[in-house]
C-alpha cells in the first residue's frame, strides 16, 4: 500500500490546524474572561472601598456625635453636680444608704428564657420596696422638681443618679428607682474606674422628661461625680440624651456618600463595558488575523507538499520501471544460464533420436525388397495353380530364407524407435517444465501448489547448477497460497543458484517445505562456506555483490525480499561459517475470501 502524502498531510495539517485554531480561540476568550473578571473584581473592589468609606464615614460620624455628647454631659454632670449634688443630692443620698440592699441581692436569680439568670419576681419586688421607701424620704419630692425645671427643654430625656453600693437612688423614671447596677459595665466603669462610659442606643418607646417618646436614638453616659474640689467620687450620674436629628443628619450625608459613590460606580462599569468591547474587538481581529495566516501557511505548504507528491510519484514510478527493468534483466540473465543448460540437456536426446530415426530409415529401406516379394507371392498364390505354384515357391526360397535371416534387424528398428520416443518425452517433460517456470499468461495472483513449483524450479535448476552439486527435495503436504507464481519461481530460482554457487567442490542444495505456526515455510539449505560476517548485513541490499564484475547485478536476492514482502511473507537467512547457509521463506496460507 502506498503512503498518501497529499491526503495524510491534508488530514493531518487541517486537525492541528483546527486545533491550534480552537486553542488560541480558547485562549483569546479566556484572556477576555479574564479581562472582564478583572473588571468586575476591580468594579467590586472600587464599590467594596466606597461603601467601607461611606460606612467608614458615617460610624466616624457616630464616634464623633458619641465623644462630644459625652464630653457634653460629662461638663453638664459638672455643673450639676456644683449646683445640687452638696445641698440636695448628697443628704438625700446619705438617707438613702441607709436602706440596707443585701437582702435583696441575698435572693437566688432564676434562669431565663436563653439560660441566662435574671431577677425573680420576689427580687424584683424587694428593689421596688427599696425605691417606695426611697420616693417617701422628704428630700425626694424637692429634688425632683428641681432636676424637671433644669432638664426641661433640653436634650437630656433621662437623668439617674446611683450610689456607690449601685443602687439606683433617683431616677427621673421614678419605677426604676431602687434597682441594682452594680454588675452594669457602665456603672462599674465610672464608679470603679472613675472613667466616663457612653453608648448609643435605639428605643422605640422612651420615658423622658416631655413624656413618652418614640422611636428616638439615644446616648446614654455612666458620668461619676467626684466631690467639689477633690478626686473622690461620691456616686454616678447617668444621663440619657436625644441625638435623634443628628444621627438622621449622618444617615442623610451618608446616603449622599453612597449614592455619589453608586454614580462612580456606574461610570467606572460604564468605562469597563467600553474597555471590554475594546479588549473583545482587538481579540476578534487577532483570532481573523491568525487564523487568515494558518490559511496562508496551509496553502503554502499544501503547495510544497503537492509538489513534492508528485515529484516523489514520478520518481517511484521511474524507480519501479528502473527495478522491473532490473528484475527482468536478471530473470533474463537466469533465463540465459536455463537456455544453455536447456539446450545441453536437449542436445543429447536429440542427438540420439535423429541418429535413432536415420537408422530406422535405412533399416526400412533394407525391407522394401522382401516386402515387395511378399507381395508378388501372394499374387502368385492367389493365381498359379498345381505345379507352377510349387516352382514359384521354390524359386522364392532364397529370398525367404534371407527375410528370416533378418529378423532382427526388426526388433532393431522397433528398440530405435522406443528409445526415439523416450527421448521426444525426456525434451517435452523439459519444455513443460520450462514453460511452468516462464510462462505468464497465468493470473498475476492465484492459488498455488507451491510444491508442484518448487519441483519445477528445481527440474529447471538442475540444469544450470554444476553436476558435482545435488538437489533434493523434501517437500511435506502444503496448503494452496495466494501468490504471482512466476514471481515466486524466480526467488526460489535464484536462491538455488546462490545456494550452488556458495559449494566450491561436491555438495548439496536441499530445498525443504512444512507448514510451521499456520504459515508456509520453505527452506533453501546449502552445504557451502557460509556468509562472512561482514557481508551478512548487506547481502539484501540493492547492487550489493561479492561476485566479480560482469557476473552479478547485486539486485537478487534484494528482489527475492521484495516479492516476499509484497506476498505478505518475509525471508530470513541463517549461516554457519564452513557449515553452510539456510534461507527460509514464511509465506501465508491461502483463505477463503483472500
Amino acid at each position: 500500500m502506498k503512503f498518501k502524502l497529499v491526503r495524510y498531510f491534508t488530514l493531518a495539517s487541517v486537525g492541528m490546524f483546527i486545533l491550534m485554531a480552537l486553542a488560541f480561540i480558547l485562549i483569546e476568550q479566556g484572556q477576555r474572561e479574564f479581562f472582564k473578571q478583572v473588571q468586575v473584581e476591580q468594579g467590586g473592589f472600587f464599590k467594596s472601598v466606597q461603601d467601607a468609606f461611606a460606612l467608614q464615614q458615617e460610624e466616624n460620624a457616630r464616634r464623633d456625635l458619641l465623644v462630644i455628647h459625652e464630653s457634653g454631659n460629662v461638663n453638664l454632670t459638672r455643673l450639676f453636680a456644683n449646683a445640687l449634688w452638696d445641698r440636695d443630692f448628697a443628704p438625700f443620698v446619705a438617707k438613702a444608704q441607709s436602706i440596707p440592699a443585701e437582702p435583696c441581692r441575698a435572693i437566688a436569680d432564676v434562669p431565663g428564657k436563653d439560660g441566662k439568670p435574671v431577677a425573680s419576681e420576689e427580687k424584683k419586688a424587694c428593689y421596688a420596696d427599696i425605691g417606695a421607701r426611697l420616693q417617701a424620704l422628704r428630700e425626694f419630692k424637692e429634688i425632683d422638681a428641681k432636676v424637671f425645671d433644669s432638664m426641661k427643654k433640653s436634650t437630656v430625656f433621662k437623668v439617674k443618679v446611683f450610689d456607690l453600693r449601685g443602687i439606683t437612688v433617683y431616677s427621673s423614671e421614678h419605677k426604676q428607682m431602687g434597682e441594682d447596677k452594680s454588675n452594669n459595665a457602665g456603672w462599674r466603669g465610672a464608679a470603679i474606674e472613675g472613667k466616663p462610659k457612653s453608648e448609643l442606643t435605639h428605643r422605640d418607646k422612651f420615658s423622658a422628661f416631655e413624656g413618652v417618646v418614640e422611636n428616638r436614638d439615644l446616648i446614654s453616659s455612666y458620668l461619676p461625680v467626684l466631690a467639689p474640689g477633690t478626686d473622690r467620687i461620691v456616686g454616678v450620674f447617668e444621663v440619657y440624651s436625644d441625638v435623634t436629628p443628628f444621627l438622621a443628619q449622618i444617615k442623610l450625608s451618608g446616603e449622599e456618600t453612597r449614592k455619589a459613590a453608586a454614580r462612580n460606580q456606574a461610570k467606572v462599569a460604564q468605562e469597563a463595558e467600553k474597555n471590554q468591547a475594546q479588549v473583545e474587538d482587538t481579540s476578534s481581529r487577532g483570532v481573523l488575523i491568525v487564523l487568515a495566516l494558518l490559511v496562508v501557511l496551509f496553502a503554502s505548504l499544501y503547495a510544497i507538499v503537492n509538489r513534492a507528491d508528485r515529484i516523489i510519484v514520478r520518481q517511484d514510478k521511474e524507480r519501479e520501471q528502473s527495478q522491473q527493468q532490473l528484475a527482468q534483466a536478471e530473470k533474463m540473465a537466469s533465463l540465459g544460464q536455463m537456455v544453455a543448460g536447456v539446450a545441453h540437456q536437449l542436445n543429447t536426446p536429440i542427438a540420439f533420436s535423429h541418429n535413432n530415426v536415420a537408422m530406422a530409415i535405412d533399416a526400412v529401406q533394407r525391407f522394401e525388397g522382401p516386402v515387395k516379394m511378399a507381395g508378388l507371392l501372394g499374387r502368385l498364390v492367389n493365381s498359379a495353380q498345381g505345379d507352377e505354384l510349387t516352382l514359384n515357391i521354390a524359386n522364392l526360397r532364397p529370398k525367404l530364407a534371407a527375410i528370416e535371416a533378418d529378423e532382427s534387424d526388426v526388433e532393431m528398428v522397433r528398440e530405435m524407435l522406443g528409445d526415439t520416443l523416450d527421448g521426444i518425452g525426456q525434451m517435452r517433460e523439459l519444455v513443460e517444465n520450462l514453460r511452468d517456470f516462464t510462462r505468464l499468461d497465468r493470473a498475476k495472483v492465484t492459488a498455488f501448489d507451491l510444491n508442484k513449483g518448487l519441483h519445477n524450479v528445481a527440474y529447471i535448476a538442475k540444469s544450470v547448477i554444476p553436476t558435482r552439486v545435488e538437489v533434493v527435495e523434501e517437500f511435506s503436504p502444503l496448503p494452496p497460497i495466494h501468490c504471482n507464481p512466476s514471481q515466486l519461481n524466480q526467488v526460489f530460482l535464484n536462491l538455488i543458484n546462490n545456494a550452488s554457487q556458495a559449494i566450491t567442490g561436491e555438495g548439496r542444495v536441499t530445498i525443504r517445505s512444512t507448514v510451521e505456526g499456520g504459515r508456509v515455510r520453505v527452506d533453501v539449505i546449502d552445504t557451502g562456506s557460509g556468509i562472512p560476517p561482514d557481508v551478512l548485513p548487506r547481502i539484501f541490499e540493492n547492487f550489493y555483490t561479492t561476485k566479480p564484475p560482469g557476473e552479478g547485478t547485486g539486485i537478487g536476492l534484494a528482489i527475492a525480499r521484495e516479492i516476499v514482502t509484497e506476498h505478505g511473507g518475509e525471508i530470513t537467512v541463517a549461516t554457519t561459517a564452513g557449515a553452510g547457509t539456510t534461507f527460509s521463506v514464511f509465506l501465508p496460507v491461502a483463505s477463503a475470501n483472500a
